[in-house]
């Protein structure tokens, strides 16, 4: 399971705006994955807006678009489930590479919660639902928090932790 060495982050989103951008296809996975997104940041006193899009494809524009109209991150959700076409394959490399861009364009954290799976049950699996083994969007909250915050750092001249601090080899 890719849960496997989930690291600890730090949560504390205060006076942090995240937006949640998320995709409507697959209407009980992504509940699932917006409601992990939800406990997360309002649980990190981070200011939260919320934005719905079709589905996956369009997650690059709408997060732009946020993180342009001013929010400090924003948690990308988002469900691909493959199917017998190649559909699957350009659908989910545009949502990745397009996330990315998103964020080394604007300087600003993407919370990446976009899942790509083989069927509906690996979905629900994941989507932070009560017999999920994972809960994606509320990781995919916790990096976005994590990631701005040290950012803040970054641009302020605080010392940002390293691998010492952290515990790691």
């Amino acid at each position: 399971m890719s849960g496997e060495g989930l690291p600890q982050l730090d949560v504390d989103g205060t006076g942090l705006t995240v937006a949640i951008v998320s995709g409507l296809w697959h209407h009980e996975i992504a509940g699932g994955l917006l409601g992990g997104a939800r406990r997360v940041l309002h649980a990190s006193g981070a200011t939260v807006t919320e934005v719905q899009v079709a589905g996956s494809f369009e997650l690059p524009l709408a997060c732009k678009a946020a993180l342009e109209a001013g929010a400090d991150a924003v948690v990308a959700l988002g469900v691909i489930v493959r199917g017998e076409t190649p559909h699957f394959d350009y659908v989910a490399a545009a949502a990745t590479d397009g996330l990315t861009r998103v964020a080394l364009d604007t300087g600003k954290p993407v919370g990446f919660g976009v899942l790509t799976v083989d069927d509906e049950r690996q979905g629900l699996d994941r989507a932070g639902l009560p017999d999920s083994k994972e809960d994606v969007g509320g990781r995919a909250a916790e990096a976005a928090i994590a990631t701005a915050s040290t950012l803040r750092r970054i641009a302020a001249g605080l010392p940002v932790v390293g691998p010492d601090e952290a515990g790691i080899d």
